[in-house]
């Protein structure tokens, strides 16, 4: 059934959810992957095909706990980076009316940013996983090849092709990436080297763009100015080279049914030759060796997702060269085999989003989330019932919170068993001249998003200020109010709540 919204193209009836690691989150499909009884119309009604099972990536998901509830809409045939060439009615960013939502997974990002769905399902090929969420102000992750697999889903460019998923919170998407890859923790090391490039595209997104580029440095970065010119003209190859033509082999025999604007590009596909697509080939090849030099002195590229964003109507006007503008960061990242993570990185003075993109050689994408983590996440040092294995450790486990570090703080602070509280907790002073052993903590990386709530659950005498750790770096963490330790004991000299607790067991 289709909806009159233009985000959904058609409802899912809920299934029971099965029981597993994402029991009971919603999810959106993009109306290019298969879902068993419901038509694929890739918004070109003549094409479309009701499947007789799900595709694979679908699967899995629902074999997770997840429930499907929709497919939603997409530039047609998954061309175009704006989210207005289909039959269903245009998308519109969550943010303005008036703007464009980005595509070509329109309706996937569209239905994360308002909250309809926990995560959503896009496709990317030419930066359509990342540019939508930029304008949505979510997150968009971009896969290794293979990472997801692409059964089920018809092609735009089938040897290009990407699902990538779509989530409010950095947490989620790493929730949804563990269903794919569960034993990859590997992380950059705390001074990773990153590159950046100068700035192309609206100047008011400049200032955001180099706050991201502090940011990164805040969290261990080291920074290195790039020069992006080989990027760009693999970039260019995509749409200006024979790729195209692989947009016409997939799809080609619905020529007379596209919108104007995918017929006037996928059409377009007919002027090259075998002998363009050899030559692109080995440019791609050169441009792949100029690059690969770049990766030896960086761990991580740090891009503007979108240099610029589009009312609908500028659009409209301007399709073709709009778009193009559009894929200037993006186009590159899977000609040259990377992938890729899209973050919400502030608003414009015109309360408009904008994002940028981490961008790392495949195989990397458990380490690209796990930075976006560092940036989206306060961390939290625990000292008492908080502690892994004690009674209120849920309380971080359940908002997403991960184990970063056991150490200790600095030599000047006292710990006491406070009197009367249940369960037991201790309190942490900080005393000035005072040289003790130092307190044994627990730092714990806790999305933002949930600091607010953790914290509304802190008793008094107990609080959250910043604690110094022994090696002078700072934690948010648990601190005493004097009047607490009112017939409280002091324990500092155990060096620790768990050594405590040992010791009258």
């Amino acid at each position: 059934m289709k909806r009159t919204n233009p985000v959904w193209i058609s409802e899912i009836d809920p299934q029971l959810a099965k029981d597993g690691p994402l029991h009971g989150l919603t999810f959106a499909i993009k109306d290019n992957i298969d879902y068993a009884g419901v038509p694929t119309t890739c918004a070109c009604p003549e094409s479309a095909y009701t499947p007789e099972k799900h595709a694979k990536v679908v699967e899995r998901l629902l074999d997770a706990g997840a429930v499907a509830v929709g497919k939603t809409n997409m530039d047609q045939f998954a061309t175009g980076l704006v989210g207005t060439r289909t039959p269903y009615g245009a998308c519109s960013s969550v943010f303005n009316p008036e703007y464009i939502s980005g595509g070509s997974s329109s309706g996937s990002a569209v239905a994360v940013a308002s909250g309809q769905v926990d995560f959503a399902l896009g496709t990317d090929t030419a930066g359509s996983g990342r540019v939508p969420a930029a304008f949505n102000g979510i997150y968009g992750w971009k896969p290794s090849f293979g990472k997801l697999s692409t059964d089920g889903v018809v092609p735009a460019c089938k040897t290009l092709d990407c699902v990538s998923v779509f989530a409010r919170t950095v947490y989620l998407l790493r929730r949804v990436h563990e269903n794919f890859d569960l034993f990859s923790r590997m992380s950059f090391r705390r001074d990773f080297r990153f590159g950046y490039v100068d700035f192309t595209g609206d100047p008011v997104n400049e200032p955001l763009y180099r706050a991201a580029i502090a940011r990164l440095e805040a969290v261990g970065g080291k920074p290195h100015n790039l020069n992006y010119e080989p990027f760009r003209q693999a970039a260019e190859l995509l749409y200006s080279g024979p790729w195209v033509a692989e947009r016409y082999a997939a799809v080609g025999q619905w020529l007379d049914h596209m919108h104007p604007v995918v017929k006037r590009i996928i059409g377009g596909a007919t002027k090259y030759s075998a002998v363009d697509a050899f030559n692109a080939c080995y440019r791609l090849d050169e441009i792949r060796r100029e690059t690969r030099d770049t990766w030896m002195g960086i761990d991580v590229l740090l891009l503007p997702t979108a240099g610029w964003i589009y009312k609908i109507a500028e659009v409209e006007a301007t399709p073709v060269e709009l778009n193009t503008n559009l894929g200037y960061y993006t186009n590159f990242v899977n000609l040259l085999d990377l992938c890729a993570l899209a973050i919400p990185a502030g608003v414009r003075p015109d309360g408009l989003p904008f994002g940028v993109s981490l961008v790392a050689p495949r195989g990397n994408d458990a380490q690209l989330l796990e930075l976006a983590e560092r940036l989206e996440t306060v961390e939290v040092a625990v000292v008492g019932a908080h502690l892994t294995g004690q009674p209120l450790n849920r309380q971080l486990t359940d908002r997403g919170a991960r184990l970063v570090k056991t150490t200790r703080t600095s030599r000047d602070y006292r710990l006491f068993a406070l009197a009367n509280t249940a369960p037991p907790k201790p309190g942490l002073v900080r005393e000035s001249g005072f040289e003790g052993p130092g307190i044994e903590v627990e730092v714990w990386s806790m999305p933002a998003s949930e600091f607010g709530s953790f914290v509304a659950l802190i008793p008094p005498p107990l609080g959250i200020g910043t604690v110094v750790l022994a090696d002078g770096t700072t934690a948010k963490g648990f601190i005493c109010e004097p009047a607490g330790l009112t017939s409280a004991t002091e324990i500092t000299s155990h060096g620790g709540w768990r050594s405590y607790l040992a010791s009258k067991a």
